[in-house]
């Protein structure tokens, strides 16, 4: 399994904050003889519909000296998990979990914008601070 990012246990008190209910630490995608690991699975019951609702979340940091190599890694990340979870686990969303700073930075930009646009890209923005979701960017 890969090392968590620097944020997966805030993104994980954030979501328990949320009401989520946090099913897989890592969430196990296995397709032919390849197995992957999306940070976090969680469900939430929507009592109104009396269903659960079940996401996956990848968790990324932006960390390194490149923003874009950051973006890159996180987007091809991102679709590949996103297709799979398609295939394998239809009633599962999968959102790209990212600090504001990296919101306001990157995705606020045109070529987020554009990216969000042309790939279905949802996102949940936390503070890193205070632990919680701030926006789902669905």
């Amino acid at each position: 399994m890969p090392a968590k990012a620097i944020y997966h246990d805030t993104v994980k008190n954030a979501l328990v904050k949320d009401g989520w209910t946090i099913t897989h630490d890592p969430l196990r995608l296995k397709w032919g003889s390849n197995i992957l690991y999306v940070d976090l699975g969680a469900e939430r019951l929507l009592t109104a519909e009396k269903a659960n609702r079940k996401i996956a979340v990848e968790v990324k940091s932006f960390v390194s000296h490149s923003n874009l190599a950051d973006l890159e890694n996180a987007l091809g990340q991102y679709i590949l998990y996103r297709d799979i979870i398609e295939e394998l686990e239809p009633d599962r969303v999968l959102y790209l979990a990212v600090h504001e700073e990296v919101f306001e930075t990157i995705f606020q930009e045109s070529l987020g914008q554009m990216l969000i646009r042309k790939n279905q890209l949802k996102l949940i923005i936390f503070n890193k601070t205070e632990e919680v979701i701030v926006k789902w960017n669905t």
